[in-house]
């Protein structure tokens, strides 16, 4: 009998005045527990505890994202729900030792991760199965498809997935196995030796751009110096998959426990690697080889839900494709978007996620 895989939210907000320019959340974070400022100064992140049913994770979130909002409205604040900014010119970080540290490794590229908003979900590891949720994952990373918000970046159209393009494909060009999604594994000994090997890269290259190592050590270890889209994380006991853009909360709690459901099957399902197809029936799991994991990736980033490949493996994965509409696809028809646009229409998302939330509390 399968036992209940309990899960938890963190997902990040731009926050802005009543004229849609980006300002920093003030006062918002004392507004409920798990409110905290992100490495930017825009940008806030909620966090949920760790909720055993949908019902119960759909309270926390939306509890403290009403909270949050409600101190918004006395403060003449908003909270937008798109990957980027759209458009937004430079924007700044807080002075932190790490986020220093991080640009002098990553090198310029490193502005590309400032214009990203997203949700990372974190799923508790069931022992004896820590590698088997930890593959599942990396073969649903297409399930990104379903909550993209945002193609632009700097006013211009990038990718239907405009977040994850910048994460994968140009923050770390020159860290090339960070960023990317990283091959199954074999067990746990395999994802150690995996995470210090992209330790020791990352030292070498804050060496290389004159960052002393003894310095990089006192603020990261080998699970916080790396970020890839699927990760086991020690600290919290969790599976973690960071790879959905920022949404309204209703899909991210839907996207969660559809998530959720495919990593507990794995308790009472045949799991397997076979093929480029992939499929969830009552009996068996099975993953596709990672060559066409990527390409399914690579399709979700670029088109979405406009690819037919996309929509037809997710739902042969078990998720209900129609039940999404994804922002990008209705934002993207332009291929730039002036800043002015872009203030008015992180409003318009601001409104949606209010009534989002509204409409929770009235049910």
């Amino acid at each position: 009998m399968s036992q209940t895989v309990r899960r938890s939210i963190e997902v990040e907000y731009w926050v802005t005045d009543e004229a849609g320019q980006l300002v920093p959340p003030g006062e918002l974070t004392a507004a409920a527990q798990g409110v905290e400022r992100e490495f930017v100064e825009p940008l806030l992140e909620i966090k949920t505890p760790p909720c055993e049913t949908t019902e119960e994770l759909q309270a926390e979130l939306f509890d403290r994202l009403g909270a949050v909002l409600g101190r918004a409205e006395e403060l003449g604040k908003r909270l937008v729900p798109l990957a980027t900014p759209v458009n937004a010119g430079e924007i700044q970080e807080l002075p932190e030792e790490r986020t220093r540290i991080q640009n002098e490794v990553v090198g310029d590229q490193f502005r590309y991760v400032r214009h990203c908003a997203g949700t990372h979900i974190h799923f508790e590891q069931q022992p004896g199965q820590v590698i088997d949720q930890l593959n599942g994952l990396i073969a649903l990373d297409p399930a990104l498809a379903l909550v993209n918000s945002s193609p632009y970046f700097q006013g211009q159209h990038l990718a239907t997935g405009a977040r994850s393009k910048l994460y994968r494909w140009m923050a770390y060009e020159d860290l090339s196995k960070q960023g990317r999604l990283w091959r199954y594994l074999e067990d746990e000994a395999d994802w150690s030796r995996r995470l210090d090997r992209r330790y020791q890269e990352f030292l070498a290259a804050a060496t290389k751009a004159g960052v002393d190592r003894q310095v990089v050590s006192a603020d990261f270890d080998p699970e916080s110096a790396v970020w890839t889209p699927v990760q086991l994380r020690a600290e919290f006991g969790t599976v973690e998959w960071r790879s959905p853009d920022c949404a309204l909360p209703s899909d991210v709690v839907r996207l969660a426990n559809s998530v959720a459901g495919v990593v507990k099957h794995l308790d009472d399902a045949t799991l397997r690697i076979d093929g480029d197809g992939g499929r969830v029936t009552d009996d068996h799991v099975v993953l596709p080889e990672f060559d066409a994991v990527l390409r399914y990736v690579n399709a979700a980033i670029e088109d979405g839900l406009d690819s037919a490949e996309v929509r037809s493996y997710l739902d042969r994965m078990g998720f209900d494709v129609d039940a999404y509409s994804p922002v990008s696809h209705e934002i993207e028809g332009r291929e730039t978007v002036t800043a002015a646009d872009a203030r008015e229409l992180r409003l318009t998302h601001a409104d949606r996620l209010e009534r989002d939330v509204r409409s929770a509390v009235r049910q």
